[in-house]
């Protein structure tokens, strides 16, 4: 897959012993991280897709913590090298990874299979509650070149 440019993925290790398991998300140290804004989770239930939307000055970092999540990125950005590429993960706890994804660049995400997701998102700036950093279209805009149907192959 080309990565639309800027977009990091970095695969995530769990780490597990006989109580459980500890996965790191992101550390000050890894080459991966630029800046903290602050940290949430969000959710997803089965059959609903959350998209599409952009910011122009954040950038995100998602992981998906419970859970597989189909996260689909559209780079619209008409000075970028990889504009109009489409870009999609399955991530979760059998492809576990942390997800960079650039300002301007489209993203949204469903669940797969029959269970909610929970994504935790570390993005670069704090949520502006009077003027949200967010520019939404409705997930089957025809402006971007993805269908949220599941393939059957």
């Amino acid at each position: 897959m080309n990565l639309i440019d800027g977009v990091i993925v970095k695969k995530l290790k769990a780490i597990p012993d006989e109580r459980g398991y500890l996965m790191e998300m992101l550390r000050r140290d890894w080459p991966e991280f630029m800046t903290f804004g602050q940290v949430y989770v969000t959710a997803a239930y089965p059959g609903v897709v959350k998209a599409w939307h952009y910011h122009q000055r954040q950038w995100d970092h998602f992981v998906c913590v419970s859970g597989m999540a189909r996260v689909v990125l559209y780079d619209a950005r008409k000075n970028s090298s990889t504009f109009g590429e489409v870009n999609v993960f399955h991530m979760g706890y059998l492809n576990p990874m942390l997800l960079r994804i650039p300002p301007e660049v489209y993203h949204g995400f469903t669940a797969e299979g029959n269970e909610t997701i929970l994504i935790v998102n570390l993005p670069t700036e704090v949520y502006n509650y009077q003027q949200p950093d967010e520019y939404r279209l409705p997930y089957n805009d025809p402006s971007i070149p993805y269908s949220w149907e599941v393939l059957h192959r």
